[in-house]
């Protein structure tokens, strides 16, 4: 990472009784990046997400802002997390939750219009969101993290529920996001699809850090040649 870091993770520790979820996890975030979360169910990148939104409390580490400490009660005046499983007031129907965070966040009628009609989401404006199937629920909760102009976006999960082509447009619009300046920490399981949007990766196996960096540096750790897949590097690795 060449720019200075804008967000730094240092040495997260999180336990559930005795069983250790997360072991010193570090990382850093540059401005304007797309930062990939990478492992198996249970390697802790939801937990890991948590911790750092300042949803749960960690045992040990902190999280730091341009280099001054960033405590839990701030964090949110920086960083916008979306969860995989949220459902957000779902008796109202989406055009109305929509509309509402637009308004709420001082975005542009246009700005929505443009992610309602990139994320396809005109079927679904008159449902409530309570019913919203899987595929239009995270087009929806896509539509409320770009909404919130917080510096930081971290989703968990972000293509989940949708086809090749929904995710390819998806990834277009995240990358349009990074240009802007605005950075982003994408918990991401399909390793293809990581590969193919994020600018580096942080590598995640039973609650540790195996690796990080971009593709080619985690090919060199894991001593296999440059341009091999990131499932490939990832195996090595572990």
């Amino acid at each position: 990472m060449t720019a200075s870091p804008l967000m730094t993770v240092h040495g997260i520790v999180k336990t559930f009784g005795d069983q250790q979820v997360l072991a010193d996890v570090s990382f850093e975030l540059a401005p304007g990046e797309i930062l990939g979360l990478i492992g198996a169910n249970g390697a802790g990148k939801t937990t890991l997400l948590e911790c750092v939104a300042g949803l749960l409390s960690t045992d040990a580490g902190e999280v730091r802002w341009r280099g001054s400490p960033l405590p839990s009660p701030r964090r949110k005046e920086r960083l916008f997390y979306v969860p995989e499983f949220i459902l957000p007031y779902p008796d109202q129907t989406a055009a109305e939750v929509l509309k509402f965070f637009r308004e709420a966040h001082r975005q542009s009628l246009g700005r929505l219009e443009q992610l309602v009609r990139v994320l396809g989401m005109e079927p679904a404006l008159g449902k409530s969101v309570g019913t919203l199937s899987k595929g239009y629920r995270r087009r929806f909760l896509l539509a409320l993290g770009l909404l919130a102009p917080r510096p930081v976006l971290m989703m968990d999960e972000p293509f989940d529920g949708f086809d090749l082509r929904q995710t390819r447009e998806v990834m277009d619009l995240l990358r349009q996001e990074a240009a802007s300046g605005r950075s982003l920490v994408l918990s991401i399981h399909q390793l293809g699809d990581a590969q193919r949007v994020c600018d580096r990766l942080v590598l995640l196996s039973g609650g540790r850090v195996i690796g990080a960096g971009t593709l080619a540096e985690l090919a060199a750790a894991a001593r296999v040649p440059i341009g091999t897949n990131l499932e490939e590097v990832f195996l090595a690795l572990t």
